[in-house]
């Protein structure tokens, strides 16, 4: 490692790479380091003082990339029509992600797991699957520790399960895991990448540097992430393909309500019932099946897999149960944050009448078909924040006769539906929309949800 290494964005990923390349500095490599972010607060300062420390050169509220830099890391999310993004751009050197770093410094296997809804839960599942088969799994990316981090850390014989956006994807360029998940791709981030055709071409970059003996697990079902199944094929990569409706000869499906591996040259092995599953929902059971092929294909035993499968508890955020108020159960779907999460959210709950809150700042998605669908199921809708008055137009557009309430705050919104719910219904946040109008992320926003609705709890208790 050598040259002028310049860290776009101060946040978990960005400080991970700089304290790992001021870490090779004072090891005597011939590298300098600095840090630059856009913005400039009290957190920020903090940190900002704190890699000073290590030797690093760390500017807040910068606005331009040196010239001599050699190599720029950009974290996830920064746009590429930001101030920083245009200068790093317009010097002609290398632009990477935080993951493409992570991986150039690992001695690990990787699997990569990516698609619009679902990365977090079949991450941590595959990691699950594996540490349970005995083999030493990391999840990293977007879930758990900052990849640098554990890629600095981990040994030959560990696998770094990561959980890999568009973004990341973007700016990578040797990035080759073992292992590849694609899970769907539906419209979500346009605002980003400018169309949809960029974000899918962006998805797929996963597949972009696999050969012969890597191995691509793609769900066959969705239409976004389907064609890439033969398109990956063609580059002498092991494709299992993944499908609840129909058998497959290499990967998993669904068996009626049996998970069902599918191994080349065998006899489909059954797994277990999907009600055996603690995560709830159909997309859910599509997760497991992709966790289930990857799981296998990385080395875990079928009878560890199956295992597995039954222990595994839903994580924080996706229909995550909150609480049961009054007969009223309450449900932290924080991270649906597009229109087809929470499509695929609604699935949880198809015998139940839902209450679904709505809203928050709006990433340039469609609602209309969302709108549909919600009028379809029966369900009923409480908007907020600042997307609100877009969610509402599309209901009107497509279904004038439905009615919604609309409100600021999410907070109303939580106190709107539980006034309407009867015992046996079921309140779900899952907001369609990114949280940056009212909180700091999808997690604070999800916290603030269950603290609320444990509130409501305390009150009812005599």
């Amino acid at each position: 490692m050598s040259g002028h290494i310049v860290v776009l964005g101060l946040g978990r990923s960005g400080s991970a790479v700089a304290e790992y390349a001021a870490g090779q500095a004072q090891a005597g490599a011939p590298v300098a380091v600095t840090v630059l972010d856009g913005a400039s607060t009290e957190a920020l300062t903090s940190e900002r003082d704190r890699l000073t420390s290590l030797g690093c050169a760390v500017v807040l509220g910068a606005d331009a990339v040196p010239a001599d830099a050699s190599l720029v890391v950009a974290s996830p999310g920064l746009s590429p029509r930001s101030a920083l993004m245009r200068s790093a751009v317009a010097l002609g050197v290398p632009v990477i992600s935080e993951i493409e770093f992570a991986y150039r410094i690992s001695r690990s296997a990787w699997v990569a797991v990516t698609g619009t809804n679902g990365k977090t839960t079949t991450t941590a599942l595959v990691t699950h699957l594996l540490n349970h088969a005995g083999v030493p799994a990391h999840s990293v990316g977007n879930i758990g520790r900052a990849a640098t981090r554990v890629a600095s850390e981990a040994g030959a014989a560990a696998v770094l399960v990561a959980e890999v956006s568009s973004f990341q994807l973007a700016l990578i360029d040797s990035f080759r895991p073992r292992i590849s998940v694609l899970l769907n791709i539906t419209p979500d981030h346009v605002d980003w990448h400018g169309t949809l055709e960029r974000y899918a071409a962006d998805k797929a970059r996963v597949f972009a540097n696999q050969g012969a003996g890597d191995v691509a697990v793609i769900d066959v079902d969705d239409d976004g992430s389907r064609p890439y199944a033969d398109r990956v094929q063609a580059q002498e990569v092991d494709v299992y393909r993944v499908s609840t409706r129909s058998a497959q000869t290499q990967g998993a499906f669904l068996d009626g309500t049996t998970l069902v591996l599918a191994v080349a040259g065998g006899e489909p092995v059954p797994l277990l019932d999907r009600g055996k599953l603690a995560i709830r929902g159909d997309h859910n059971v599509s997760n497991a099946l992709a966790a289930a092929a990857a799981a296998y294909a990385a080395g875990a035993p079928v009878a560890s897999i199956r295992e597995g499968l039954a222990t595994f508890l839903p994580i924080e955020h996706r229909l995550e149960p909150a609480g049961v108020v009054g007969g009223v159960e309450f449900v932290n779907d924080s991270k649906a944050t597009n229109p087809d999460a929470v499509l695929k959210a609604l699935t949880a709950f198809e015998d139940r009448h839902v209450i679904v809150l709505l809203g928050g700042y709006d990433k340039g998605n469609d609602f209309e078909p969302l709108a549909r669908d919600v009028a379809l199921r029966g369900a009923s809708a409480v908007l907020f924040g600042a997307a609100a008055p877009l969610i509402k137009a599309a209901f009107a557009s497509t279904v004038p006769e439905f009615e919604v309430q609309v409100v600021g705050l999410m907070s109303e919104a939580l106190e709107i539906a539980a006034r309407m719910a009867h015992p046996g219904d079921v309140v779900v946040l899952s907001p369609a929309c990114a949280s940056f109008d009212e909180f700091r992320d999808y997690e604070h926003r999800g916290r603030v949800f269950k603290d609320l609705v444990r509130a409501m709890s305390e009150r009812e208790t005599p």
